[in-house]
């Protein structure tokens, strides 16, 4: 290679990542909030836990169950759970609410976790330079295309809301909201653990040690006191020219 990566070491990249999960979680939550006040959230939240524990108490059951504890049920227990379940879905008032609790805890969830990233992981790595975060600032860390050329803002973009915030968090949490509300079970629990997994194994194995964000962007997190930084591929293809009439002058001047 013309330039030699200078990976930033994972203990530096672990501590920048706690920094900024800490940073990102407090803004996911208070606009989370904010909109859950806006659109009403609790309401609805409130209405289908009291029409939930209206039935459970006049049933006699628990409908805060998963599948694989439905599945274990006896056949007469199960009838029981039929009948509370084509009740309810007589029962427009519960219909609305739980329409509406699912598809607002989506929305709200999307909207927080969007708006976070653009702000801390979009913005900031612009306004700071070279692709530096709050943590990746505060330990020395930035951001390199694979070329060792600076990182464009599209490449920014595809990393920040393509890989950490949709492929990353967005469907995690989206699986995570659907096991909740018992649209999904141990199928749910195994794609989350299988990307968990396929994670580590990117970061452990690949040869830049680069997570699922960085391989969709083409992107390399460096040491950057140390790293070898071109502003466009103009600079790289003018280096590479350099090196090269510095190693004919060599050759030729060798007895």
């Amino acid at each position: 290679m013309i330039c030699d990566l200078q990976k930033a070491n994972i203990l530096k990249r672990v501590s920048a990542w706690i920094l900024d999960l800490i940073l990102l979680t407090i803004v996911i939550t208070g606009v989370a909030f904010a909109l859950s006040a806006i659109l009403d959230y609790d309401s609805y939240s409130e209405t289908l836990d009291r029409i939930y524990h209206e039935y459970e108490a006049e049933y006699g059951i628990d409908l805060d169950i998963t599948a694989e504890e439905y599945a274990a049920l006896t056949r007469e227990e199960q009838k029981v759970y039929e009948e509370v379940n084509r009740v309810m879905n007589e029962n427009e008032e519960a219909i609305e609410a739980y329409n509406m609790t699912v598809n607002l805890a989506l929305i709200i969830t999307s909207v927080s976790i969007l708006a976070a990233y653009l702000l801390l992981e979009f913005v900031v790595p612009i306004l700071l330079k070279n692709g530096q975060t709050v943590g990746k600032k505060v330990f020395g860390i930035g951001l390199v295309r694979q070329d060792c050329v600076k990182v464009s803002t599209l490449a920014l973009f595809v990393r920040t809301v393509l890989g950490k915030c949709t492929v990353e968090t967005i469907l995690p949490a989206y699986i995570l909201i659907l096991i909740i509300f018992g649209n999904l079970g141990m199928t749910g629990t195994v794609v989350l653990a299988g990307m968990a997994i396929l994670q580590v194994a990117l970061v452990a194995t690949s040869r830049t040690n680069s997570a699922i964000h960085d391989m969709m962007a083409a992107t390399v997190a460096i040491d950057l006191n140390s790293q070898m930084i071109f502003e466009s591929e103009a600079d790289l293809l003018a280096y590479k020219n350099k090196l090269h009439a510095e190693n004919a002058a060599r050759e030729k001047y060798i007895p």
